[in-house]
């Protein structure tokens, strides 16, 4: 089973939804960087649910750093975060027995681990397991942070609610890391939460469009085939559970334009090279050119709905109708949001260790 990602910094995650623990090792971050307990609580309370538009499993996610840091820094060692899972209900499980969940991982997670894989909440498969991505990727984050480097998502659609596109996107990132609700306009921001509160009223879920911006890298990150920049983070992005799809700049619906109004113009500004638009996504033949990346992704809405489904019993193979117990998001878009930072944070990581050497982030 393949859990680990990344060359010079390689990241592991670890458990299941209703085992004792989840969570990560990163091995190769660069000795002496800060890990700040308060930005890491910080962040684990973006993903930790909130209120009628979130599930009611609410967990207190108090992690221990167990290797790889000392006094406050990291040591360059292996750096291992575990968190506790303390409020499972097993039990919820138990009531609809073996039953596929249409849009989960429990059919094919027995086709590939034929029967021995804990089905309990999704088991491994589950976004309880995110978590430990969001504690191990708030280093990544600060450690970019420190270089200049800034990444900020935002819910630019959620149903047929739109939000506004990024302005001034060095002032909309510092805003939206400070939002519990990633949504720029505040009047969609409304909007939005009351589509999800309509979804649960209607036991059944939606889903969205969330939109990512990363400022400050250098150009010349990424390779051009293989490890180009658009396949590490589709990579990435692809891992976390919900998400279906991945665009980067104008994606495809500009990609139906004619070239001389796709093509990015390049200028140079006062000794700095620039595109007049980014339709790109800041990125040219897999490696970055130094302009802000921007990427989409598609997160669909939450598989675990109340309404009547039909589904097979995983022991017998027969059909099955399923109703669904427990506590589940009406939308998880929201909560996906630091996860996206993270995973593109860690991601991010790597390719500079890559490029420039893991003393790059050695203050």
């Amino acid at each position: 089973m393949k859990n680990t990602f990344g060359q010079s910094l390689q990241m592991t995650v670890f458990g299941e939804s209703h085992g004792p623990y989840i969570g990560i090792v990163l091995d190769g971050l660069a000795p002496g960087i800060e890990v700040d307990d308060n930005f890491i609580k910080e962040k684990l309370a973006q993903r930790r649910p909130s209120g009628a538009i979130s599930t009611a499993r609410v967990e207190a996610d108090e992690y221990i750093v167990a290797s790889g840091v000392f006094n406050g820094k990291t040591t360059g060692t292996p750096l291992c975060i575990l968190i506790p899972n303390t409020n499972t209900r097993s039990g919820d499980y138990d009531k609809t027995g073996r039953i596929a969940r249409p849009g989960h991982a429990d059919y094919t997670a027995m086709c590939k681990y034929h029967g021995f894989e804990d089905y309990r909440g999704g088991g491994h498969f589950s976004g309880r397991v995110t978590a430990a991505l969001v504690a191990g990727g708030a280093i990544a984050i600060k450690a970019l942070s420190d270089k200049g480097i800034e990444i900020g998502t935002h819910i630019s659609r959620l149903s047929d609610i739109s939000d506004r596109d990024f302005s001034d996107m060095s002032e909309d990132i510092k805003d939206l890391n400070k939002k519990t609700f990633p949504v720029l306009d505040p009047d969609a921001a409304n909007a939005m939460e009351e589509a999800i509160k309509e979804a649960a009223k209607d036991a059944d879920s939606v889903g969205g469009i969330l939109e990512t911006a990363i400022t400050g890298l250098p150009a010349g990150l990424g390779e051009p085939w293989f490890d180009s920049a658009e396949s590490i983070l589709s990579h990435v992005l692809f891992s976390v559970p919900g998400i279906k799809g991945v665009e980067f700049g104008a994606g495809f619906d500009g990609v139906c334009a004619r070239g001389s109004e796709f093509n990015d113009s390049f200028r140079n500004e006062g000794g700095s090279i620039i595109t007049s638009t980014n339709n790109n996504g800041g990125i040219n033949g897999g490696i970055t050119n130094g302009m802000p990346i921007i990427v989409k992704c598609a997160v669909k809405p939450t598989p675990s709905i109340y309404k009547k489904q039909e589904s097979i019993n995983l022991n017998t193979l027969e059909n099955s109708d399923l109703e669904i117990e427990g506590r589940h998001d009406p939308a998880i878009i929201h909560r996906a949001r630091v996860v996206v930072d993270s995973v593109c944070a860690l991601a991010l990581y790597d390719m500079l260790a890559a490029r420039f050497g893991t003393d790059f982030f050695m203050k």
